[in-house]
């Protein structure tokens, strides 16, 4: 069962912005208690976090984007974005979206982010 769906990834030039999004295939109360984030993999690279949010609302960001993305949710939604500004080309990589509720994490199937002139 498919609980994570990711869209908005795509072929940007530097400089550029993109926001991915990523509905969660759960019930809002559910939603709303977890924490939501994006995770991201470049060919040979490991899995880093990018930045995540807590059913609180606070916020965490890898220090290579902070300043550049914002990650926020949606509860009516049942949503999180990633908004993505002042893209670079080390940003290319498959960004991934999580959920992380009861000490279990949900993963997307991942999306493409390519920046590229």
């Amino acid at each position: 069962q498919v609980q994570l769906v990711e869209s908005g990834g795509g072929l940007v030039q530097p400089g550029g912005s993109l926001r991915l999004s990523c509905v969660a295939s759960v019930s809002r109360s559910i939603f709303s208690i977890s924490t939501m984030g994006w995770y991201r993999q470049a060919p040979g690279k490991q899995r880093e976090l990018v930045a995540r949010i807590t059913s609180g609302g606070s916020t965490k960001y890898a220090d290579s984007v902070k300043g550049r993305f914002t990650i926020s949710r949606d509860i009516a939604k049942n949503t999180v974005y990633l908004q993505m500004n002042s893209l670079k080309p080390e940003d290319t990589a498959v960004f991934y979206c999580y959920r992380n509720y009861a000490g279990f994490d949900y993963w997307g199937q991942g999306t493409q982010v390519t920046v590229s002139s």
